[in-house]
């Protein structure tokens, strides 16, 4: 505890900025040496993914190399550049906090995606774990706020997530694909890019509209039965699409554009945390806290307790739908087996490791459970008996996850040294 307080500070003086600055100068010192010089000198073969955890599991040999990569790549670049500069990035970061908050947000976004863009396209395999790293926390977010600020047990994200998929698909592939299921492309291709997110919303109403099948017959009742009917919605759903020879039956369905490209997820992504943060600030969300923590009571004080859940319920459902759109245009390819029981263990997973109530907490649990079911890939099936360990525990000492309860604070995040000295 003394090292870690120490530690921090040290770097209490460092702004949001001048780790993204750290960062950078790392991206730029794997970019332009990690292959042809530190990877060589140190042994490794190529590059390691994921900071070399994946290299590390297959031949432990390789763990003191990997090690040093890291040192020399990311942590002592990192906090070396974050700590030298702040005699430019603390005025920096005091002139943003004088523009518009946000105005101040997108610029830091902007700087912040370079650094992510960059560094995923070092190989194909990186920019695939963001994508779908991006996607999560939408997933996650959105079933936090039905499982976290509603208070319920929703299983039914998958189903959500299975149409807005196959919605998406089947409007991207009618207007813009010519393919054996829907003939010749009935517009020119061209036009698919800004047709896209019109494609993703409908597949989000879509889904939102298919969640009134859940609402409206649990929402009469109390206890378990959300999780008991959400749960026979989400095998309802998989079994329609199964049985449906018409958008590929069992077989799946492919050939979907590339739509998805990595700064479209990411304006996606910063647009779902941007909406949910206002929804569960304003006086809805309010609303739905209250309805959590004690229905009766909010029922007395003029709450219209059944119209909040069903409001919070669909939207929950719609950012799955967007989610599940994405999804498929990112792997340009679905079948009914993507949405089952695993996919829904893998969201509670997120939501639950990284804290309910919470957003950081979303993105947090998304973050760290796709990074290391990608780091323990290695183990094949060891990997789902160290990971639901890992969970045991944070239930154990962490009952509500890692982060829960604690919404983002903007202003107090991207303000600069002078601003945090005065306690502001």
């Amino acid at each position: 505890m003394e090292i870690a307080r120490k530690f921090k500070s040290i770097f209490s003086d460092v702004p949001i900025l001048g780790w993204i600055l750290g960062i950078f100068t790392a991206v730029i010192i794997e970019y332009y040496l990690g292959y042809d010089y530190i990877s060589y000198y140190l042994g490794l073969p190529k590059i390691p993914v994921l900071f070399g955890t994946l290299v590390m599991l297959k031949d432990p040999m390789m763990i003191p190399a990997v090690i040093g990569y890291d040192l020399i790549v990311y942590v002592v670049p990192i906090f070396l550049i974050a700590k030298l500069t702040t005699f430019f990035t603390n005025p920096v970061a005091a002139i943003l906090e004088k523009t518009p908050l946000w105005l101040s947000a997108i610029i830091h976004l902007i700087f912040f995606y370079s650094v992510l863009h960059m560094w995923a396209g070092i190989n194909d395999y990186r920019e695939l774990v963001v994508k779908l790293t991006l996607i999560s926390i939408i997933l996650t977010i959105s079933i936090n706020v039905i499982n976290g600020y509603q208070g319920e047990f929703s299983c039914s994200h998958p189903g959500f997530m299975a149409i807005g998929a196959y919605i998406s698909s089947i409007l991207t592939l009618y207007f813009f694909v010519s393919d054996k299921t829907f003939g010749a492309a009935v517009l020119p291709p061209a036009f698919g890019p800004w047709f896209f997110p019109f494609a993703l919303v409908a597949g989000g109403i879509a889904a939102a509209l298919g969640s009134l099948l859940v609402a409206i017959p649990s929402f009469r009742t109390r206890g378990d039965y959300l999780a008991i009917i959400s749960l026979a919605f989400m095998f309802i759903v998989k079994s329609a699409v199964e049985n449906l020879n018409v958008i590929g039956g069992a077989r799946g369905m492919g050939g979907q554009p590339d739509y998805a490209p990595l700064p479209i997820i990411f304006i996606w992504t910063m647009l779902c945390i941007w909406i949910v943060h206002n929804f569960v600030t304003s006086i809805m969300g309010k609303a739905l806290n209250a309805v959590r923590d004690d229905e009766a009571a909010s029922e007395s004080m003029t709450v219209k307790t059944r119209k909040t859940k069903m409001t919070a319920f669909m939207f929950g459902a719609f950012w799955a739908g967007i989610a599940g759109g994405l999804f498929a245009h990112v792997l340009t390819y679905i079948n009914p087996g993507m949405f089952s029981i695993n996919r829904l263990a893998e969201i509670l997973a997120m939501v639950y490791f990284g804290g309910l109530n919470s957003i950081v907490g979303s993105i947090v649990g998304a973050v760290s459970i796709n990074v290391l079911g990608e780091a323990l890939r290695p183990l094949e099936l060891y990997k789902w008996i160290i990971i639901p360990l890992i969970l045991i525990l944070v239930m154990i000492f962490r009952p509500y996850g890692l982060i829960s309860f604690k919404e983002i604070n903007a202003k107090r995040l991207l303000r600069s040294r002078h601003k945090r000295e005065q306690g502001a």
